[in-house]
């Protein structure tokens, strides 16, 4: 079974650049990837946070969260 994958994301250039370099590369044989723009879907910033997420581009799989570049902080996307 896939291991399970989220990428938040801003939709900034530097969030979308590091969506096509690193979560469009990830094998989705071993991974179930899904790709969640916060900007769109703001009720799902608790959750990010709740993953450890600081700062967007950012990578959860399997519950280990990666920091990828820094577009946005979390705190930005709230207001």
């Amino acid at each position: 079974m896939p291991t399970k994958a989220t990428f938040y994301h801003a939709g900034c250039p530097v969030c979308v650049d590091a969506e096509r370099t690193v979560a469009d590369g990830l094998d989705r044989n071993r991974f179930d990837v899904e790709i969640v723009h916060l900007g769109e879907h703001r009720n799902r910033i608790a959750e990010a946070e709740g993953a450890g997420v600081k700062s967007v581009p950012a990578l959860v799989i399997g519950g280990q969260t990666f920091h990828i570049n820094h577009g946005a902080d979390l705190t930005a996307l709230k207001a």
